[in-house]
């Protein structure tokens, strides 16, 4: 199946039936995101209009070895070592280390928070002149040769006197889902020649191959926590944008054999994060990445390729983990474990994994909590572990 194919037989398919993705022309909506979220989407972009696009080339550190065009950060919990201030960093888990290079990331956040808006704004009111600047971040970023990225993370989360570049860092590119999920529908709006399109897709086509088959990114796919979630997470949103079933059926095998029964507990918990010193926050992130996982790979699949659906043996799903965690979003104070060292007054926000959710398991009580929460979160470190931020692209009605 084409990439063209694939689109127009799933979201596209439910859009000309006129309802989400999920559930039958029979049933009630659940809810109806266009209309829930047409003025804040709407604002943020008439906002996003007068900003241009700015990638990775209009700032460097002196610290990187790669070049112009070289995606470069350093791990956020690594500090000098006050007894070796001249020496290599040292950890500090959770406490993010504001002197550390973080302008390559934040222009990647920048990206994922106004194209995907910028779009959305475009499958809510069809008018080009959204659908026009979403498309020039596209050329800029993977197109124009003086300003696009590189497809490789070989110099992201360096550790100053310990590595120049380390698997880990492929988290950040997670904030590229969202990106190549608007980009599927942006082809739709007649804003793109056939040689963009295909150097876009190209672009990701690479990028994917080099998580397939590089050092870094191997090790972030064998890592057993919400970082090989998050390699899965963007393999599957990548391979959904560029049409390869291989990849996409690869992820779903790696869901079942290795997110879910090695990180998901016989009640829903996700022990890995809760042992981290942001219980709360890594928690809700895991489910939001495993959710989304489950809503790339189950479009338009039955059996066992329907995620929502697969359980151990023992149980463990993600039905699961959103029936632990809805209660303490519900009721934070109720959370049983540690507190975040930070940050734990500024969650939960709108969480998509409760829409995610709701929609799949018919599930009122989900949608109705999820409606209630912050959509629009402006603390960074919340912005940053909060990638799905349109729902709008994921299961609106189009067309």
């Amino acid at each position: 199946m084409r990439r063209r194919e694939f689109l127009a037989g799933g979201l596209a398919a439910a859009a000309v039936a006129g309802r989400s993705a999920w559930g039958s022309p029979r049933e009630t909506p659940l809810v109806d995101a266009a209309a829930v979220d047409r003025g804040r989407v709407l604002k943020a972009a008439e906002l996003y209009l007068r900003e241009e696009p700015r990638t990775i080339t209009s700032v460097s550190s002196p610290r990187s070895t790669g070049g112009a065009h070289d995606y470069f950060s350093e791990g956020d919990y690594w500090w000098p070592d006050e007894k070796n201030p001249d020496g290599p960093y040292v950890r500090r888990d959770g406490y993010s280390n504001p002197a550390n290079f973080n302008a390559h990331r934040e222009l990647l956040i920048r990206l994922s928070v106004q194209m995907p808006a910028l779009t959305a704004a475009w499958v809510l009111t069809k008018n080009s002149v959204y659908a026009k600047h979403a498309a020039a971040h596209l050329r800029a970023w993977f197109v124009d040769e003086d300003t696009l990225m590189h497809p490789n993370l070989e110099h992201a989360q360096a550790i100053q006197g310990v590595t120049p570049g380390r698997g880990v860092g492929i988290i950040d590119t997670l904030h590229l889902v969202e990106v190549a999920r608007a980009a599927m529908w942006l082809e739709h709006a007649g804003v793109m020649d056939a040689a963009t399109q295909t150097a876009v897709r190209e672009w990701f086509r690479q990028y994917t191959r080099w998580m397939m088959t590089s050092k870094n990114g191997q090790e972030e796919r064998d890592a057993k926590n919400n970082h090989g979630t998050c390699w899965v997470a963007q393999v599957a949103a990548f391979a959904a944008y560029v049409g390869d079933i291989g990849w996409m059926e690869f992820c779903r095998t790696r869901y079942r054999e290795h997110l879910i029964p090695e990180q998901v507990g016989a009640d829903g918990r996700l022990p890995l994060e809760l042992a981290r010193t942001k219980p709360y926050s890594y928690s809700l992130f895991n489910m939001d990445v495993l959710a989304t996982c489950c809503q790339v790979l189950s479009e338009g699949q039955r059996g066992e390729g329907d995620l929502w659906r697969f359980k151990t043996a023992q149980g463990q799903g993600i039905a699961s983990v959103v029936a632990f965690m809805a209660p303490y979003i519900r009721d934070k104070a109720a959370w049983p474990f540690a507190k975040d060292v930070e940050y734990f007054d500024d969650l939960p926000v709108r969480q998509p994994s409760l829409l995610f959710a709701g929609l799949a398991y018919r599930d009122r009580a989900y949608v109705e909590l999820w409606r209630r929460l912050n959509p629009d979160p402006v603390v960074a470190e919340i912005i940053r572990n909060f990638p799905v931020r349109q729902p709008v692209l994921w299961v609106s009605r189009v067309g």
